[in-house]
């Protein structure tokens, strides 16, 4: 007997019980069911790809990977703490900055806001923030200048314009020389006064919250002298920035605060992470559902082939070739659901971008308020091997969804569907 033939015959009585109405129905169904879980799961799973290569891109490429900050005060040796970073192979780069942090005046109350001073000669080797600006923006950064650059949010909120100033009200602390903290006093704010001179377009909470000044101009106004607030970290690995931080710090004699992006914006890191492992089990059992059609599907097709099955069996052909029948019959419904499905979610995933671009302009809606997060697109990173574990996923669990209702048909007793009959 050729080896062919059980697959030759489970073709025929897949084609055949397409003319069964309701077999047909419920077999469409299940390959319906395939398609649309494994286009839906590749689809997801590449739009959090493209969350996290955004992430990584635009948000970690401007966050510091990690901060030494002075804890009792400036850092005065910091080029000495440069050099000791340098001898670190994980990191790739540092630069100093000071920062500034006060209020200013909107309309309806008050904005908070970071003031960041930079060194423009050093800043582009720790943070892209540069690419977010135009370079005219970039250059009004120049020593002794009380220029600023804000992001476009907050530059919006405040109701300002480029050229336009910026007053920036800080607390005046002081305190009794031998008294307790108890008796800080709050006195009068201070004001700085900053000249607008360009914007930057970055997205999310930093854009209306965080504002770039010159490092050399912060310090003057602050009277830190050679001193600056801290130190920031590029590190090649960024998911190791904690331990590679901690290393660094724990050498240096002075006290500091050792910060790092998982503290401020790993929360985002987690989030994606999380949406991606519910998603993938949601849709996991999506295309599992659809599966058990396959169980009904060949449940009735058995029934519904008894006598075939028992005059193929009395003409000699073996249990192993019924199952072989059936087991084809179930799996041509996860192959072909697989198939559709795979093509459809690659071809919605490689043009996501503009798919969702189109939505946001027939409905006039927003669907990533760029204000609200880091992106104000939808981005998407299709990956191969996302694709193979989806659809070898699917074919897996078609597959095993087969081996029961084939079990069954093998063991059908010849003479009693016969006599059925």
């Amino acid at each position: 007997m050729s080896a062919l033939l059980p697959f030759t015959i489970g073709w025929r009585f897949y084609r055949a019980r397409q003319s069964n109405g309701f077999i047909g129905f419920i077999s469409f169904a299940s390959t319906a069911g395939i398609a649309l879980g494994v286009a839906v799961l590749i689809l997801v799973l590449s739009a959090m790809n493209g969350f996290e290569e955004q992430l990584e891109d635009r948000l970690l490429a401007v966050v510091s990977h990690g901060e030494l900050v002075g804890a009792q005060g400036p850092i005065r040796n910091w080029q000495a703490m440069a050099d000791d970073a340098r001898l670190m192979p994980e990191i790739v780069a540092t630069a100093p900055f000071i920062r500034l942090q006060g209020l200013v005046q909107k309309s309806g109350g008050f904005q908070a806001l970071m003031v960041n001073g930079i060194e423009t000669s050093l800043e582009p080797k720790v943070s892209k923030i540069a690419d977010f600006m135009p370079e005219s923006a970039w250059a009004s950064l120049m020593p002794a200048a009380n220029n600023i650059v804000l992001g476009e949010s907050l530059l919006n909120k405040l109701g300002l314009s480029v050229g336009d100033s910026l007053v920036l009200y800080t607390p005046s602390m002081t305190g009794r020389a031998g008294k307790k903290a108890s008796t800080t006093k709050l006195n009068a704010a201070k004001s700085h006064i900053f000249l607008v001179s360009g914007v930057y377009k970055l997205g999310g909470e930093i854009e209306s919250s965080q504002a770039y000044v010159s490092m050399s101009y912060l310090s003057q106004l602050l009277d830190m002298g050679d001193g600056v607030t801290g130190l920031r970290l590029n590190i090649a690995d960024v998911f190791a920035a904690p331990r590679v931080t901690r290393s660094l710090g724990m050498t240096q004699e002075q006290y500091l605060y050792l910060n790092d992006w998982t503290r401020t914006q790993g929360h985002l890191y987690q989030d994606i992470q999380l949406v991606r492992s519910i998603m993938y089990l949601v849709l996991a059992l999506v295309i599992a559902v659809a599966c058990f059609n396959i169980v009904s599907t060949l449940v009735m097709a058995v029934r519904d082939k008894a006598a075939e099955i028992a005059i193929l069996m009395t003409m000699g052909l073996k249990r192993g070739a019924v199952m072989s029948i059936f087991i084809m019959q179930g799996a041509l419904n996860g192959v072909l659901g697989c198939s559709i499905g795979a093509a459809l979610g690659v071809t919605m995933a490689v043009n996501l971008s503009s798919i969702a671009s189109s939505i946001e302009a027939v409905f006039g809606i927003e669907l990533l308020a760029g204000d609200v997060y880091f992106i104000d697109f939808l981005p998407s990173k299709l990956q191969g091997q996302d694709v193979v574990m989806v659809v070898g996923m699917g074919l897996l669990m078609s597959l095993v969804a087969t081996l029961y209702p084939a079990y069954k048909a093998s063991h059908i007793d010849p003479a009693a569907a016969l006599a059925g009959r």
